[in-house]
């Protein structure tokens, strides 16, 4: 036994199984559901398109039909592509955005509001703007 397998009587034995933390957030499910529908298309498309590549060499009379094929198969896969781009964007629209006011916004609507504060009190220092009159036109309809 060498003294690297932990076989002393003090050693810590570690486990078999080590979690290690996750470099990067898991993906939403619609967005990997839409990743792996797309790797399986890609890889069938290329797949079609070697073997198209082949039989066209050899010059058999499939070469055709499957070289049509292949054109369809690679329209089919340049969207399913596009499909995980847009449904990771949809995603984000409707629930990855996460609203954060920067710095500078956060400061402006500080000022905006220290000024309107500011505003409304000197509007309540300087009293009522006119003198309201009992006998005016309105009083005979309830207001004064």
């Amino acid at each position: 036994m060498s003294s690297d397998e932990g076989g002393g009587a003090g050693a810590v034995r570690r486990g078999l199984w080590v979690e290690e933390p996750a470099r990067r957030r898991r993906m939403p499910d619609p967005v990997r559901a839409s990743a792996v529908r797309s790797v399986l298309v890609v890889a069938v498309t290329l797949t079609q398109a070697t073997i198209t590549f082949f039989l066209s060499l050899t010059g058999s009379w499939l070469a055709f039909p499957m070289v049509l094929g292949a054109v369809a198969a690679t329209v089919v896969a340049t969207w399913a592509v596009l499909d995980v781009w847009i449904t990771r964007q949809t995603w984000n629209q409707r629930y990855g955005v996460v609203s954060e006011p920067s710095s500078t916004a956060r400061l402006r609507r500080r000022e905006a509001r220290r000024a309107a504060k500011a505003l409304r009190t000197a509007h309540k220092l300087a009293g009522p703007a006119r003198i309201a009159r009992e006998d005016g036109p309105l009083a005979g309809f309830g207001r004064r």
